[in-house]
């Protein structure tokens, strides 16, 4: 496996990833898979941005991805980056999470980032416990403030001083 940056032609395989998570998971709390332009559009933004995506991959398969992107719009937030790692179902619990957000860690300590947040999920125990592996602590937990699966979810933020 190598982590490298993403490519345009990456996108299908990203999508893929990222609509099962949203179908299936609550990794993500998009209640509806995104369309090919949607997904375009996120990251020509990034792109934009120069908010690094990488991607794992190993014999010509996307195994998974990882970016960050502002935490919140003010310009005094502007050290501050939230990110997301998403890997593919038959590729979890394989150590490509791990790789992944390691790698969008250094990225993030080596273009000046001061603190990456994590939102995640309460119910995602094995996030949790990565992320905790990894040196994040929590740092708030906001009750009940998303809802899918007809069920109503507690967000968990997550902090790492770089």
């Amino acid at each position: 496996m190598r982590i490298r940056p993403a490519h345009p032609a990456d996108l299908p395989a990203l999508l893929e990833i990222y609509n099962d998570a949203v179908v299936h998971t609550t990794a993500s709390w998009d209640l509806l898979p995104w369309t090919p332009v949607e997904h375009a559009e996120w990251y020509a933004t990034k792109a934009e941005h120069r908010h690094p995506i990488l991607v794992a991959e190993a014999e010509g398969e996307i195994l998974g991805y990882a970016g960050y992107g502002p935490f919140r719009a003010k310009a005094g937030y502007a050290a501050t980056m939230e990110h997301s790692v998403y890997v593919r179902p038959s590729s979890q619990g394989k150590g490509v999470g791990r790789s992944l957000l390691v790698a969008i860690i250094e990225a993030a300590r080596a273009n000046g980032v001061h603190a990456l947040i994590g939102g995640l999920s309460a119910d995602n125990d094995v996030s949790m416990a990565l992320h905790s592996s990894l040196g994040f602590v929590e740092v708030g937990r906001l009750p009940e403030v998303g809802r899918k699966f007809d069920r109503w979810l507690d967000l968990v933020l997550l902090q790492l001083i770089l």
